[in-house]
C-alpha cells in the first residue's frame, strides 16, 4: 500500500511540475490596456454593445475597433472616461445623460411569465412562474434587457433614488 501511495505522490509531483512549467512557457501576454478598460466597464455582460461580453468589448475598444459610446448602461460618464483613457476625442452632445437607472416591476400588471428572469445578466430579478417578480437593487446594473423582454410592459427603468449612499454634490452651472 505504501508503494501505491508513494508512486501516486511521485506522479502527482511530476505532472504538477510539468504543468506548471508548461503554463509559464506557453503563457500569452495580454495587453494591459485591455485589463484597464475592462475594469472601467460595468461588467454586466448584457450584450447591448453588440459583443458577447465586456471582455470582448474591452479588447475591441483597446484596439480602436469600437466607438467609446458602445456601452448603453455606462452612459455618458463612461463614454467620457473611456475617451480620456484611450486618448480619443468624441462628440457626446447627441448622447442623453439620464443618470443611473434601475429596473422596476409594476406589480399591478406583472403576470409572472419569467421572461425577464431569463435575460437578466446579473440575476437581479427574483420570482417564480405565475408569481410577481421583484428586483434586487444592489445587483441590478441598469442594462434594460428585461424591459425589452417583458410582454406586459410591467418592467420599466427608473432613476436611482437619491439616498445618503447615492447622493453626490451637484456641480455648479458654468455661466
Amino acid at each position: 500500500m505504501l508503494i501505491a501511495v508513494g508512486s501516486l505522490t511521485a506522479m502527482g509531483l511530476a505532472f504538477g511540475t510539468l504543468l506548471g512549467s508548461a503554463a509559464r512557457y506557453f503563457a500569452v501576454e495580454e495587453d494591459p490596456l485591455d485589463a484597464e478598460v475592462l475594469a472601467m466597464l460595468p461588467g454586466s455582460q448584457c450584450g447591448q454593445c453588440g459583443f458577447v461580453g465586456c471582455s470582448q468589448a474591452a479588447s475591441a475598444l483597446a484596439k480602436g475597433e469600437a466607438p467609446v459610446t458602445l456601452c448603453p448602461p455606462g452612459g455618458k460618464a463612461l463614454a467620457e472616461a473611456l475617451a480620456a483613457k484611450l486618448g480619443v476625442s468624441v462628440d457626446l452632445s447627441a448622447m442623453a445623460d439620464e443618470g443611473p437607472k434601475l429596473a422596476h416591476v409594476s406589480e399591478d400588471i406583472c403576470i409572472g411569465c419569467c421572461r425577464c428572469l431569463k435575460v437578466c445578466p446579473t440575476d437581479a430579478i427574483l420570482g417564480a412562474q405565475k408569481q410577481i417578480h421583484n428586483v434586487m437593487r444592489e445587483a441590478c446594473t441598469g442594462c434594460g434587457a428585461c424591459v425589452d423582454r417583458c410582454p406586459t410592459e410591467a418592467m420599466s427603468m427608473i432613476p436611482v433614488p437619491v439616498t445618503l449612499q447615492h447622493w453626490v454634490w451637484p456641480k455648479p452651472a458654468i455661466a
